[in-house]
């Protein structure tokens, strides 16, 4: 019997130390890594989706559906669309912020 207790005290420290370093890799997981993955995630989800909406447009059968269209897109994401330049700009904080 005194070998099985001998081996439990050198294997008891091993498999705590293996519990602190999983709780350790765990923590920096949802704390750093997983946002950042999150957050590229999303970039490339959003640049995806606007391409698509590109090639939507761009099938659209005229011109005038077509800014009809960017038009409708660039206010309903908050922006203003100038029809001289046919581009979305942002609009400008009326707070100043």
């Amino acid at each position: 019997m005194p070998g099985i207790i001998s081996w439990a005290k050198l294997i008891a420290p091993a498999i705590g130390g293996v519990i602190v370093a999983v709780t350790i890799y765990s923590i920096i997981n949802a704390l750093w890594w997983l946002p950042a993955a999150r957050k590229e995630g999303a970039l490339v989800e959003r640049a995806e989706q606007a391409a698509a909406t590109d090639r939507a447009i761009g099938e659209l059968s005229n011109e005038a559906d077509q800014a009809r269209v960017r038009r409708r897109l660039c206010i309903d994401r908050g922006g203003l669309y100038l029809h001289a330049t046919r581009n979305c700009v942002e609009r400008e904080d009326p707070a100043g912020g």
